[in-house]
């Protein structure tokens, strides 16, 4: 619980006694390597901030490719927000990569939390909005790019990531085959 207090205070400041209720609305959970968090076609019940751990989060296209809508390490937010926000089934799956543990919440609870507490409130708007952000330069460098350049900023943003994270996901997130990410690999050297 202690880092999930840092992570909040890390936009807003909480009180001993508002952490003390802040903290009632998360559930901790570890988590194993290939466990899911999300299954296609569940119900989406939570959010989950990681603690510990990287986390893929994908879907899974008719023809059986897979599509890293994002990956997830210490103090990331994630799920499938259109099933969780929506209340609707999984059309995603989060998947863990490495052990960890997670911090879920869910929607009922963030949104008591956000009434109870208006800095809550403003904790998750400024959350959501940096991940728009983020979502948003993803969608515009897939655009506008070349593969060398998804990559070498792909690296500058994640150096631990390009490091801890098989090179066939990180391949797939970048919209390249493995082979071409050898080559990218080898001329970022």
């Amino acid at each position: 619980m202690d880092r999930l207090r840092e992570h909040i205070e890390e936009i807003i400041s909480i009180t001993d006694e508002e952490f003390e209720r802040i903290k009632t609305f998360f559930t901790i959970k570890n988590v194993r390597k290939n466990q899911f968090l999300v299954h296609e076609g569940d119900e989406v019940k939570y959010e989950f901030l990681t603690l510990d751990g990287i986390y893929k989060v994908f879907y899974v296209d008719e023809s059986g490719k897979e599509h890293i809508i994002q990956f997830a390490k210490k103090n990331w937010w994630m799920t499938d927000y259109i099933g969780f926000f929506n209340q609707k089934d999984a059309t995603m799956f989060v998947e863990c990569l490495q052990d960890g543990a997670v911090a879920s919440l869910t929607l009922e609870g963030r949104e008591k939390l956000a009434s109870e507490f208006h800095k809550m409130e403003h904790f998750f708007r400024i959350k959501l909005t940096n991940g728009y952000i983020a979502l948003q330069q993803r969608i515009i460098l897939l655009l506008s790019s070349t593969p060398q350049q998804r990559y070498e900023e792909f690296s500058r943003l994640y150096p631990d990531l390009i490091t801890q994270i098989p090179k066939k996901y990180v391949a797939e997130y970048l919209g390249v085959s493995r082979e071409t990410l050898s080559r990218l690999y080898s001329n970022g050297k």
